[in-house]
């Protein structure tokens, strides 16, 4: 059963995959056999998770790139592509957040949201498709989260991107396989990272809640995603497609 799991000779691109949740998928799918681009806009974080990977056994290079950026986007696919050959699979991670309540947001904050964290998605997914398509099928994995199906009072626009992510992600599973290409999104619940740090300076309690709430008690850890990424990329997950799946120590089903 092990091949199954097995991603040697593929190759993997992750925005956002030099730090947080990103770099724990690009960690799993690296020790299953895959070869990483790591896409980013920060060059001295991009070179950490590269060393971080070159350690742990695989091939991996960084890639400077502004995902919102239509041909920055389609360079870095191509670049990809000239360094490993090809390209098989994409995790759409690159993702913010700004947290005010709706009535103060403005519209420039909420283009800015919705374009970092979905539009970027629509861009990569499109880019890479014909790549993958040539490499005769791929895996793509979107980063949703809880708020893909809660409402918040604090992250309205965070939440209607990650909604959106779902929506795209089901979207493209139909689409695309006919060229055998499945996309699945994963739906992370509070998980210790940068982003979450700030939310819990920014909003009271937060903490305290997410524990009370979260049977498994305790926030999330980057590497709880390593295995989830090295499933969704891998043979083992061929008859799943247009599915999301929360990654949340059982935050949402508790009542």
């Amino acid at each position: 059963m092990t091949h199954a799991f097995d991603l040697s000779g593929k190759v993997a691109i992750v925005t956002g995959g030099n730090g947080g949740i990103g770099l724990g998928m690009a960690r799993g799918m690296a020790e299953a056999g895959a070869a990483v681009a790591v896409v980013g806009r920060n060059a001295e974080k991009s070179r950490a998770a590269v060393d971080d990977l070159t350690k742990r056994g695989a091939k991996a290079i960084a890639i400077a790139c502004d995902v919102t950026d239509a041909n920055a986007v389609t360079s870095m696919v191509a670049q990809t592509t000239k360094a490993f050959g090809r390209v098989d699979i994409l995790v759409n991670n690159a993702g913010m957040s700004i947290r005010k309540p709706p009535h103060v947001l403005s519209l420039a904050e909420w283009e800015t949201v919705m374009t970092t964290n979905l539009t970027s998605a629509f861009l990569c997914s499109q880019a890479a498709y014909l790549a993958m398509k040539a490499a005769g099928g791929g895996k793509v994995i979107n980063i949703g989260s809880m708020l893909s199906i809660f409402g918040t009072s604090f992250a309205p626009v965070y939440a209607a991107s990650k909604g959106g992510i779902v929506q795209f992600t089901k979207s493209c599973a139909v689409a695309w396989a006919p060229d055998n290409i499945q996309v699945n999104a994963i739906l992370p619940g509070w998980i210790d990272t940068e982003l979450t740090k700030a939310a819990r300076a920014q909003v009271d309690g937060l903490h305290d809640k997410v524990l009370a709430r979260t049977p498994a008690a305790r926030w999330g850890h980057i590497d709880d995603f390593a295995g989830i990424a090295a499933f969704l990329a891998s043979p083992a997950s061929d008859f799943v497609t247009g599915t999301a799946i929360p990654v949340d120590g059982g935050f949402s089903i508790m009542g």
